[in-house]
């Protein structure tokens, strides 16, 4: 939702044609650290159908499970609309293993550091959650991963891991049907240095200076086609761009090919890498960007009354999702199941998020519809989160305003030890629910030292914790109002 940081949401204010002395057009707000006022959500107007209102029990401090009197509704029974998670793969601040990437997240450690991949000392913002040491070696070859965008190596690299996690090699790949294979890998701002190094170009050297590789290498579609042209997948195959709702778009369209059988197995995710003086600069220009350059790991810091703007990340996350009647008959490692999703748009402003919240509580509701599941079910959530003034706690109230009883939800903030991965963020995100579903632990959202009196949720401040998680939502909102939200919950026969 824009305002709830969207392609990063920072709940910046722009008025529309406001007329000056002269009646010319001007900007009149432009604050991006400025909290929306009145975000506090007015009470729904009725109970979403077929959601039963019924409190959930408090449980145990570990074991959080919906009451036995809660008549939840029926799930999917069939296989072959069933969908589930084979494998994952990652390129991330803390590397390319996923173990060792929640690992990271468990320990609370910042990825957040000083940029050093260009000179940004004359930027006010310096410090990113930058990848460094990063490695294509035997995934792409060495001609085009000279060539390539970061974009696409982070895609491809994340893609084909994912891939191996989910024991689809190439050999195996080759026995199978790859035309009931598709990938939908989105991001939200592309080849980004392709595209700045060829504008550079045209405008110091001329047109005949430009690189051929400068269109494919920037457009939003080129990293599910270079992973699909490498493992010879011809499935569906596309990419989404909704800014930083992006990837979670992509697991909900990529669901519901498998649903409607137009696919077995979809490779899915989002990617990114606008850590470089265009994206950052035009961040800063937005003023959404945390400035505590003297402290860069405390810097992110979801929901705390101390936090003055988002921190850039980057990365890819990417998940093999497949139907159950396919994972079954290969035999495939199920690691977790995509109950369902949903996507909305406040159809409001272009950051800005709607005052009443209706925009991403309806998508919470709508996405629970769409999984069968019933909010007392709902015990985690992996939140948007990016450590914005007015978006933070607009998700809280969103929140609250579908989950009444929250006493037993753990929430929890990625993007605390990360920052935001723009198109890649719901990828990576994704990623850490899941494993918090198959491990029984939860991350910390760090740097919480004095939580915003609103935020009356337990977001496990600064110490992981143990909780068995039943049922999962993760959230992702961008820029435009697009709001999206998927349901992961543990695999059962």
């Amino acid at each position: 939702m824009a305002g709830i940081a969207g392609t990063c949401s920072a709940g910046l204010l722009f008025k529309g044609r406001e007329a000056g002395a002269s009646g010319a057009a001007s900007l009149v707000q432009y604050n991006g650290l400025r909290p929306v006022e009145n975000v506090h959500v007015a009470p729904p107007r009725s109970n979403h159908a077929g959601v039963v209102s019924a409190s959930a029990r408090r449980c145990g401090k570990i074991k959080a499970m919906a009451s036995p009197t809660v008549s939840a509704p029926k799930r999917e029974k069939d296989p072959k609309k069933r969908v589930v998670i084979t494998g994952m793969g990652l390129v991330s601040v803390f590397g390319n293993d996923v173990d060792n990437f929640y690992s990271k997240l468990l320990e609370g450690e910042s990825g957040i550091s000083l940029i050093d991949r260009f000179d940004a000392s004359s930027f006010s913002v310096r410090f990113a959650g930058q990848i460094r040491n990063f490695s294509s070696d035997g995934y792409i070859d060495g001609k085009n991963d000279r060539r390539l965008d970061d974009c696409w190596r982070y895609c491809i690299v994340a893609g084909k891991r994912a891939l191996e996690d989910a024991n689809l090699g190439s050999m195996v790949l080759d026995t199978m049907d790859k035309t009931r294979i598709g990938v939908l890998v989105g991001t939200g701002m592309g080849g980004i240095s392709v595209f700045s190094n060829g504008v550079e170009a045209l405008v110091q050297k001329g047109y005949k200076k430009i690189t051929p590789f400068f269109i494919p290498y920037s457009i939003t579609n080129m990293g599910s086609a270079l992973l699909a042209i490498d493992t010879g997948l011809m499935g569906p195959n596309y990419s989404i761009s909704t800014a930083c709702a992006t990837a979670n778009y992509c697991f909900y369209a990529a669901a519901n090919h498998i649903r409607r059988g137009e696919a077995d197995i979809m490779v899915v995710g989002g990617t990114e890498a606008a850590v470089m003086p265009t994206g950052v600069g035009g961040f800063i220009a937005c003023r959404a960007l945390s400035q505590r350059n003297e402290d860069p790991k405390r810097a992110s810091r979801p929901w705390d009354k101390d936090r003055d703007g988002f921190v850039m990340g980057e990365g890819a996350g990417v998940l093999i999702m497949e139907s159950l009647e396919h994972a079954l008959k290969r035999g495939a490692n199920i690691i977790a199941e995509y109950l369902g999703g949903a996507v909305t748009c406040d159809a409001h402003h272009m950051t800005d998020p709607r005052s009443d919240g209706l925009g991403v509580s309806s998508c919470i509701s709508k996405s629970l519809e769409d999984a069968s599941v019933s909010p007392e079910e709902v015990n985690y959530i992996n939140a948007h989160a990016t450590s914005t003034l007015a978006g933070d706690l607009a998700e809280v109230n969103a929140v609250k305003k579908v989950f009444k009883d929250t006493s037993e939800i753990k929430m929890n903030g990625t993007k605390s030890m990360i920052g935001h991965g723009l198109g890649a963020a719901g990828g990576l995100e994704a990623i850490a629910t899941i494993k918090a579903i198959t491990t029984g632990w939860l991350h910390p959202t760090i740097n919480q030292d004095n939580i915003e009196p609103d935020v009356t949720i337990d977001t496990v401040p600064n110490v992981k914790k143990q909780h068995e998680v039943n049922v999962a939502i993760s959230n992702s909102f961008g820029f435009g109002g697009h709001n999206s939200v998927v349901v992961f919950a543990p695999y059962t026969p």
